[in-house]
């Protein structure tokens, strides 16, 4: 394993390489290595360029190098009453590098966006050995190609990435789950699908093999509170809601966000129009397969 110290390390490294025609794989915290088909190549480690380089809570901007951990961070801007929108999940040693170029986002991300929608900018190695950078330190930017839309998600495919910055949100001030039971499949998604399409603002929908349908509401307390007594009536065509306390809620949303708990020896994560997953469910189950559905229908496990 190749364990670069700066940028100029990994431009050394990664021009060496290309010279020889041999292959890199980019690693972060190693947390996502079994992704993907095996690969036969040396693995260049990102995680000693770890640390905070810049972080302004009044402008919600942070700058940080790859190899940080992501619980970290996650620790840095909660001290500030914020938070990363997209909800990025991992294992424990999961790096803000590799969330952001595999793309994770959680429950949240049906609202909030993708990782793309809050990387504003990155330095970063090309596959030449070339150091560049994209995107700007800044919320608004209309500088150059949108770089950091297309870094986002790429696993490490475009260039190993130095530094990066992200936008970081408010944290709300209540979150409630409510949870439906003993929906079948089509009529979960109907009922996810009238949930986000009214103006309950919900801000996840998720649906469980065992028949359980949730819904996050979040925001100022009166808002939230609000907007819970309202849900009842906008879904009674649907099922009756209950509320859940946050133990409760916590491992459903997680096996919604993550597939976490489900049965099999390899996870398939589908990325499809929310109104297919029924159909694409329904065609799976004669095979066996346990899933969870998450984005409205956006994401099956």
């Amino acid at each position: 394993m190749l364990l670069p110290r700066d940028a100029k390390d990994i431009s050394e490294i990664v021009a060496g390489a290309a010279a020889n025609g041999k292959k890199l794989e980019l690693a972060g915290g190693g947390t996502r290595g079994g992704v993907g088909a095996p690969r036969e190549c040396e693995v260049l480690s990102l995680r000693q360029l770890a640390g905070v380089v810049d972080y302004d809570p009044a402008e919600l901007v942070l700058t940080v190098r790859p190899g940080t951990r992501l619980d970290e961070i996650e620790a840095l801007v909660a001290a500030e009453g914020q938070f990363l929108a997209f909800e990025p999940w991992g294992e424990t040693g999961a790096t803000i590098g590799g969330s952001i170029a595999a793309g994770i986002a959680g429950s949240r991300r049906v609202t909030a966006g993708s990782a793309r929608d809050h990387l504003l900018g990155f330095a970063a190695v090309s596959g030449r050995g070339e150091a560049f950078v994209a995107g700007a330190k800044v919320v608004k930017n209309v500088t150059g190609y949108d770089l950091p839309k297309l870094m986002a998600g790429s696993w490490g495919r475009i260039g190993a990435m130095t530094e990066l910055t992200l936008k970081v949100l408010p944290q709300p001030r209540r979150t409630v789950t409510l949870a439906a039971r003993g929906l079948p499949l089509g009529a979960a998604y109907a009922m996810m699908a009238s949930a986000l399409g009214s103006n309950a603002e919900v801000s996840a929908a998720a649906a469980l093999p065992t028949g359980e349908v949730l819904l996050r509401v979040a925001g100022f307390g009166p808002s939230v509170e609000a907007r819970c007594a309202a849900l009842p009536r906008i879904l009674s065509n649907h099922c009756q809601l209950e509320r859940m306390t946050e133990d409760e809620a916590a491992p459903l949303w997680r096996m919604a966000r993550c597939g976490e708990g489900l049965r099999g020896e390899v996870r398939w994560d589908v990325h499809l129009r929310p109104r297919n997953a029924v159909t694409l469910i329904e065609r799976l189950r004669e095979t066996g397969v346990d899933w969870s559905v998450d984005w409205g229908g956006g994401r099956v496990w």
